[in-house]
């Protein structure tokens, strides 16, 4: 059997820069059961309501709607079930103190294959308030204009 390579993006959550400050990403295993692993390689999974925890020593993924797969029988997994992480234990220990001393939080980015391995990268988040939200679209915009401004002038409409 040949062995899976690259990267395919199942889900991703957009939203998740808008409403958090990310300061630290990085990359962990699930643990699935086949029908989840079949719903997610046909490119189905919602990251909107996710978020992480660690509790005694392991980290849970909870809240990630993983769809029932159309083909299962009795076998079927619940869509909202608590997954469990896979990660080494200096970086479970790591988080865990980030996240009870700071006050962060443990958000899903994206959920994705690597070399046929589900994978999900999380972020250390701290979330974002009206004002801040309102600043980064003022932001955005700015540097929007800018860029049209610039293009305006290299092409010698002033």
């Amino acid at each position: 059997m040949v062995k899976e390579q690259g990267h395919k993006l199942v889900a991703q959550n957009r939203k998740a820069r808008y409403d958090y400050h990310i300061d630290d990403t990085l990359e962990a295993g699930l643990v699935l059961v086949g029908t989840e692993v079949k719903s997610l390689r046909a490119g189905r999974a919602t990251l909107v309501d996710g978020f992480a925890e660690v509790d005694h020593g392991e980290a849970y993924l909870h809240g990630v709607h993983i769809p029932e797969y159309t083909q299962g029988t009795w076998t079927n997994h619940e869509p909202r079930r608590v997954r469990k992480l896979l990660m080494h234990r200096a970086e479970i220990d790591k988080l865990e103190r980030r996240v009870n001393e700071r006050g962060y939080t443990l958000i899903p980015l994206s959920l994705y294959f690597k070399d046929g391995r589900a994978k999900v990268e999380l972020a250390l988040a701290r979330g974002k308030k009206s004002y801040d939200k309102r600043h980064a679209i003022a932001a955005r915009q700015a540097d929007r204009d800018a860029r049209e401004a610039v293009g305006r002038r290299l092409k010698g409409m002033g």
